[in-house]
């Protein structure tokens, strides 16, 4: 079996640095597994052009590759200034004033964009702009202005994010625009929709609803970025269960908590998503410094290896791929960081679920698979054929060392396992599962996966009872 088989995901986000199909196209080889267009930027023809070329790029390479439509979702933003910038001194008096119009902002005042700001804020409230670069403290506020004073100050330019320490802010998680970007999702067939800034599970469940009703069944993402969002287990519970996916937003979530604690908040949301059956990214500065530098600090290196380790199924680049300087450069050196964790014992061993008795037939055939994966000699794969991609899902779930192989003739669910942890998707127009057809999907491993001979396979595979019903079998096979 080939070493280079990384399977914890990339997920790259697109924006001019990728416009050009070559590096599109170096993107995707070295290693991008998933690709986000960020709905906060661009156009929708902007959108679309870039889905025909990752698409037409996916055909050429005979590979598979999932679609993120990120939505911009209620980020609150201070509005613009005259000369573009200013510098805030601590101490300084701040006016955050609904009457200033756009490129109007001073020394003084600048507009903000959420008419309800005044009312949701109180006396000694700190609000945190620009990722938290700049704070400011209330001291008094009307209908229309909020009085502040600068307690951190720095230069602050156009357009930066507002956040409240603490959270509490409550514009809703769905805007017009998101509205009409949940359509655009629809027609340019996303496989995902993440929902930005979700208080609830019930902003997760109209977004689904909206997403249906527009003719799409995209996986829906909650990105756990409000502090409300992780005010308790049940809560979290609730919006992980809500969701298929989860991603850790670690920019607005830290902004709101407080970055030291995250540390802890990073592990344990990994290991409630993984526990509840869902699938997990981590994002937000992962190798921030390879906007402009060709290699990651040592820190980012470690950063990404310890998320590796906590068991995220994927990592994700931002403006690193977006806008950097080094689009390409960075999607090889984050897969060679992955594959160096991913090569230490802890991230190949798991006891999860191994005394817990199950509901579900489908992760009981899951945890069957791996159980004989892991404690059988002379393993090398497991195999997946033709069956739900829910079995795939369910077996990812259980930390190996392993490959998955999810083979299956339906373009959509192999996309959609390009997220999972550890599974490979393998494309096959053969729909059975007899001998024949089990020895083809071997050969083709072998060809191209270097799958070793003299070695078992674990089969997971779907047949037809007498009344027709599906029931997926786990066998033993041993490739010759």
């Amino acid at each position: 079996m080939k070493n280079s088989l990384r399977r914890t995901k990339i997920v790259s986000t697109l924006g001019p640095a990728t416009d050009d199909k070559k590096i599109l196209k170096k993107i995707i080889q070295s290693g991008a597994n998933v690709l986000r267009l960020n709905f906060s930027h661009g156009t929708a023809k902007d959108h679309i052009n870039r889905v025909k070329k990752i698409r037409s790029i996916e055909k050429e390479l005979n590979c598979f590759v999932a679609l993120i439509g990120d939505l911009q979702g209620p980020k609150i933003r201070i509005s613009s200034f005259k000369k573009n910038n200013i510098f805030l001194k601590k101490g300084d008096n701040f006016i955050l004033d609904l009457e200033v119009l756009e490129h109007e902002g001073n020394i003084h005042s600048v507009g903000i964009n959420y008419t309800n700001l005044p009312n949701e804020v109180s006396c000694n409230d700190i609000l945190l702009l620009d990722d938290g670069k700049i704070q400011l403290q209330v001291i008094k506020k009307n209908h229309t202005k909020i009085f502040t004073k600068v307690i951190v100050g720095g230069h602050l330019s156009d357009n930066k994010g507002l956040n409240k320490l603490g959270g509490g802010l409550s514009a809703s998680a769905l805007t017009q625009k998101d509205e009409n970007d949940i359509k655009l999702a629809a027609s340019i067939d996303v496989d995902y929709l993440a929902v930005s800034f979700p208080r609830s599970p019930k902003d997760l469940q109209k977004a689904r609803l909206l997403m249906q009703k527009s003719g799409s069944k995209a996986k829906i993402i909650a990105k756990i970025e409000r502090a409300e969002a992780i005010s308790s287990e049940k809560i979290i519970k609730e919006i992980v269960l809500a969701s298929d996916v989860i991603m850790i937003a670690r920019g607005d979530l830290g902004v709101e908590i407080g970055d030291y604690k995250l540390i802890g908040i990073q592990k344990r949301l990994i290991k409630i998503a993984r526990q509840l059956n869902r699938v997990v990214i981590t994002a937000t500065q992962m190798m921030e410094s390879m906007i402009i530098n060709p290699f990651p600090t040592r820190a980012e290196v470690m950063d990404v290896a310890n998320s590796v380790l906590d068991g995220t199924d994927a990592v994700m680049l931002s403006a690193e791929t977006a806008s950097g300087h080094f689009p390409n450069i960075t999607v090889q050196t984050m897969s060679k960081i992955c594959l160096g964790a991913e090569k230490l014992p802890r991230a190949n061993i798991s006891k999860h679920r191994i005394n817990e008795k199950f509901n579900s037939i489908s992760e009981t055939i899951s945890m069957s698979a791996m159980y004989a994966a892991n404690h059988l000699k002379n393993v090398s794969a497991i195999v997946i054929m033709f069956t739900s991609n829910k079995i795939a899902l369910l077996t990812s779930r259980i930390t190996s060392g392993l490959p998955i192989f999810y083979v299956s003739n339906y373009v959509k669910k192999l996309r959609i396992c390009s997220l999972y942890k550890g599974v490979v998707p393998v494309y096959s127009k053969n729909s059975f599962t007899d001998s024949n057809s089990i020895n083809s999907v071997l050969s083709l491993l072998k060809k191209k996966y270097s799958l070793s001979i003299n070695t078992n396979v674990v089969l997971v595979k779907s047949c037809k009872t007498n009344n027709t019903s599906i029931v997926n079998t786990v066998q033993i096979v041993p490739v010759l």
